[in-house]
């Protein structure tokens, strides 16, 4: 019950950093003590979230978090990586809540003591509630609301931080929270998707050098999902399907960020869906990063379509996890390969990979071979793509924790560690246990 390597993979060196990744709506609670946010409002939605469930209790990590720590300690990891939540923080007046940021200080403090470096994203989907009624990502303002919590928070807790990353997933925010409206908060309309998308790399752009300012020492980027896409046939039709595909999803995000421009397809967009673009808002999106972060799960396959870009082809008889994504390794070692000849990259980091499986606790025991095989199979992948150039100095299992899972609810489970939600009670799975022996045999 272990991963294998070859010896000599970078993998194993004691300068590579291994960590668990969570986010703060998913586990921590305590929805009383904190200002409403998207992700309340979704979910009180009739119909919204799978199993009518919320984020009100979570994994009570609010009020476990010093047993969390212990446990993610007992995993032998160098690294965890935590997601701020805004409203938590932050009054609607625009000032600091010292309760919020006095819960940070203190499991920051907790996870140095124990040599585990803090990485620290600041926006994994929680946005407060009332700036979406004033117009969320949709409003040039909120961007410029983003840097100046970016800069309080980042004040407030000092040198305490190994790296902060200002977004996780800016497609998962847009896309599926403005344009297709599966995530909070719920608005469905190309034009939104598209504009939500550009305001939210503007906010990273402008917050980047308040970072930089106030934690010099702090690794400072952006975690940034990809999906690759692969077209169905190798015809010139399924290929260039596949290609605006991939420029729609993945490049759309990345960039603007490296190359100040959208992709070559943002020609293709009706004048009334392009996003609002002012003069040097390029040229703020490009502001110097340390990392970048990649999370990576599946690969979509594409094909051409009457009347359309594109169209989305189920792989019927592929291997899945419990979320119905195909389980496709070689995507991961591709997808960076090319990131790495298609841009100038910092060192990358990734910040999260993982799978939902039907976990069974069974004589307080979880065998989740699905999931060991998984991550045996991606770990390889991030091996192969270090041994063809790309330059990789952390890998990051989603998730620590069983946690909510979004619309989802809590119907799928993505922990290396198992959560009794009645009892709050966790059980280090079989997958954790080989991540902990991984990381040991270092």
């Amino acid at each position: 019950m272990k991963y294998s390597l070859p010896s000599t993979s970078k993998l194993l060196d004691k300068a590579f950093t291994f960590g668990v990744a969570t986010a703060s709506f998913q586990i921590e609670g305590a929805s009383e003590s904190r200002l409403p946010c998207i992700w309340d409002t979704f979910c009180a939605t009739a119909g919204k979230v799978r199993d009518g469930s919320n984020g009100d209790v979570a994994c009570n990590h609010y009020n476990l978090w010093q047993q969390d720590v212990e446990l993610i300690s007992s995993l032998g990891v160098d690294a965890y990586r935590l997601s701020i939540s805004w409203p938590r923080v932050m009054h609607k007046d625009g000032s600091l809540n010292p309760q919020g940021v006095n819960f940070y200080i203190g499991l920051l403090d907790a996870l140095n003591a124990k040599g585990i470096k803090p990485f620290v994203t600041l926006y994994h989907w929680d946005l407060p509630q009332h700036l979406e009624d004033n117009g969320g990502w949709l409003n040039r303002e909120t961007a410029y609301l983003f840097r100046d919590y970016a800069d309080k928070i980042t004040q407030a807790l000092g040198d305490r931080v190994y790296s902060y990353a200002t977004f996780n997933e800016p497609f998962c925010s847009s896309y599926l929270g403005y344009e297709v409206g599966i995530h909070a908060p719920g608005l469905a309309k190309k034009s939104y998707g598209r504009q939500a998308a550009h305001h939210i790399l503007l906010a990273h752009g402008l917050a980047m050098p308040v970072l930089q300012k106030n934690s010099p020492h702090s690794l400072n980027g952006i975690v940034l999902n990809f999906t690759p896409a692969y077209p169905l046939t190798d015809s010139e039709a399924d290929n260039t399907a596949a290609k605006l595909a991939d420029e729609y999803f993945n490049q759309w995000y990345i960039k603007p960020l490296f190359d100040g421009a959208y992709p070559d397809s943002f020609a293709l967009l009706s004048d009334e869906d392009k996003p609002i673009i002012h003069d040097g808002d390029f040229d703020i999106m490009q502001a110097p990063l340390d990392f970048l972060g990649v999370n990576f799960y599946t690969r979509t396959v594409y094909q051409a379509a009457a009347g359309k870009p594109f169209a989305e082809v189920d792989m019927l008889d592929a291997p899945k996890t419990d979320m119905g994504w195909e389980i496709y390794p070689q995507a991961f070692t591709d997808l960076l390969v090319s990131l790495h000849e298609k841009y100038a990259l910092p060192p990358v980091y990734i910040t999260e990979n993982g799978a939902a499986m039907p976990d069974k606790l069974l004589n307080g025991v979880v065998n989740d071979q699905d999931r060991i095989g998984y991550y045996q199979m991606h770990l390889t992948a991030v091996h192969n793509a270090i041994e063809q150039g790309v330059n990789i100095d952390g890998y990051f299992a989603w998730s620590l924790m069983d946690n909510f899972e979004w619309a989802e609810g809590y119907l799928k489970r993505f922990g290396i560690v198992y959560v009794d939600y009645a009892t709050q009670q966790r059980t280090i799975k079989n997958s954790g246990i080989a991540f902990k022996t991984l990381i040991g045999s270092r």
